[in-house]
């Protein structure tokens, strides 16, 4: 049957709007199911702490129940990964530091994922520095003392790293200041506590909600920090430049991360949400306590980041002098 052009030009009509009212559809719907997040470190760690906030003010938005699901292994790629191969569909989230998932790129051989062509950051959430960190009862009081005491002990010296940016605050401090101290790599930070108390390890470079935990529970003494300015939440602690150490500028932010072809107005709700929930003094509050300040950002301006990191951390890794694994 031939359709005449009144027909045809109504139908054409009733698909575009078809196709308008899809999307729109999928966003009312969402979240049709229980929300995930998937964390690609331990039960306790800094990522946990950070996800599990975000799940309950999360939970409160969408009102659905957000499971949290630690799978930790290979520097969070397993994560990574699983979120990634997830359905597209807003209902599998990844919440972890964008800046190293991008640095993930190239710490390892063969990375299993191009990060930035399989995942949107729906929503920016925090800015956070790495934290260089002594055990409280160490002699050191500024990173003065500490490298003057490092140059002395050579190769002896060792540190503590759990995390890609703290791997390069690590080697980048080391090449500045001329040290030879010896990585010692963990899973989690709070593995290396005892080894910081018996004097095994001399410093940390250590992720910030770990570090500041452990610093207001008089454990550790936090000397300096990554980012290349001061930060309001932690406003007291002075930069790496500002200590002597010149030319450091590592921050680390932390995003919600979706499969790419996750429909957008799905991502535009909970880029909304987010934005409403780091809005919230005790969002606030709680991000300052972890050292954080607060990140809202549109998902352009999230991807573009995203981007900008994957390749910045090339040179980072080549001036680290970091062997892929």
């Amino acid at each position: 049957m031939r359709l005449s052009r009144r027909d045809a030009a109504v139908a054409v009509a009733l698909g575009a709007a078809l196709m308008v009212a899809a999307p729109d559809a999928r966003a009312q719907s969402y979240p049709s199911q229980d929300i995930h997040f998937v964390v690609g470190f331990v039960p306790g760690s800094g990522a946990d702490v950070l996800t599990r906030f975000f799940a309950e003010k999360l939970s409160a938005k969408a009102g659905r129940s957000v499971v949290v699901e630690n799978k930790p292994g290979a520097a969070g790629n397993i994560a990574t990964v699983q979120v990634a191969r997830s359905k597209p569909d807003g209902h599998t989230i990844l919440l972890g530091a964008g800046s190293a998932i991008a640095a993930g790129m190239h710490l390892v051989k063969n990375p299993p994922l191009e990060v930035t062509k399989n995942f949107q950051i729906a929503a920016t959430l925090n800015r956070q520095a790495f934290m260089l960190a002594v055990d409280t009862n160490a002699p050191y009081k500024t990173v003065s003392d500490l490298t003057a005491a490092m140059k002395k002990k050579g190769a002896a010296a060792s540190y503590a790293t759990t995390a890609p940016t703290g791997i390069v605050m690590g080697e980048m401090y080391k090449a500045t200041a001329g040290l030879e101290a010896v990585e010692v790599r963990y899973k989690a930070a709070a593995d290396a506590l005892n080894e910081f108390a018996t004097g095994k390890l001399d410093f940390g470079a250590l992720d910030p909600v770990f570090a500041l935990a452990q610093q207001r529970a008089g454990r550790l003494r936090i000397l300096a920090h990554s980012s290349g300015h001061r930060l309001e939440a932690a406003g007291s602690i002075p930069t790496m430049d500002e200590a002597g150490v010149k030319g450091m500028n590592l921050t680390s932010w932390w995003a919600i991360h979706v499969p790419m072809a996750t429909p957008r107005p799905v991502v535009d709700q909970l880029n909304k949400w987010f934005a409403e929930i780091l809005r919230d003094p005790e969002t606030v509050k709680f991000l300052n306590s972890m050292g954080g300040d607060p990140f809202i950002s549109t998902p352009e301006e999230g991807q573009a980041l995203f981007v900008s990191d994957e390749k910045a951390w090339a040179d980072y890794v080549k001036m680290a002098k970091i062997i892929p694994q």
